[in-house]
């Protein structure tokens, strides 16, 4: 029985949204310095590293991140290797077996971007078209290997708007590097934040024997 850790380590140097709260790690009390314990300051955005989206994350009356059913986040998952090197569109997900798949993680070029030192623009995304063709086909949780299923400085959102509005969860900064395109169980647990809009998450597939 293999297991895979496909989440980002937090740490100062974790690239992070253009837009939101870069890592700060500080220890307040260090042994090495007399003190009785190591006692670390955490500061991040919620949306930080491997984390999941919970519908609220878009829409104003969707559930919450404390909310999300466990039955959600633990689970059968595929996990598809995607070959364009641009986007994830209709075309491509037209091709991939759905068939009692509720869990749908994409593997892209993207894995490669964390060896990067800085933020890379032009990632590998979902269209609007893909998202609604997966949401007809009543997928309920949709991952990806990089800080959003959205096209960079998309006006409207739409991609995240089509998957939050019918309540599938979204795990955003997945590192699939090692991981081989197949069937899995799916280990994702967030933090329990109230009323949060997203949380950093340990996520872990396990090969199904």
């Amino acid at each position: 029985m293999s297991f895979y850790d496909v989440t980002l380590t937090i740490s100062n140097t974790l690239i992070t949204w253009p837009t939101d709260p870069p890592v700060a790690i500080r220890k307040t009390s260090l042994i090495s310095q007399g003190d009785s314990s190591n006692v670390s300051e955490l500061k991040f955005g919620s949306h930080c590293g491997t984390h999941i989206d919970a519908p609220y994350h878009f829409e104003e009356n969707g559930i919450k991140i404390d909310q999300i059913p466990l039955d959600y986040l633990i689970g059968n998952a595929t996990v598809f290797d995607i070959k364009n090197k641009e986007k994830i569109d209709l075309d491509e997900v037209k091709l991939l077996q759905l068939k009692g798949v509720k869990r749908v993680i994409f593997k892209t070029i993207n894995s490669t971007y964390w060896k990067l030192s800085e933020f890379k623009k032009d990632f590998i995304y979902i269209t609007k078209e893909a998202a609604q063709y997966l949401v007809d086909n009543e997928v309920k949780l949709i991952g990806i290997d990089y800080l959003s299923v959205e096209k960079f400085e998309s006006t409207y959102a739409d991609t995240h708007h089509i998957l939050l509005r019918k309540d599938v969860v979204i795990i955003e900064g997945l590192d699939l590097s090692n991981v081989k395109a197949g069937n899995y169980e799916l280990i994702a647990l967030p933090l329990k934040i109230k009323d949060g809009d997203g949380s950093p998450a340990r996520v872990i597939l396990k090969n199904i024997s």
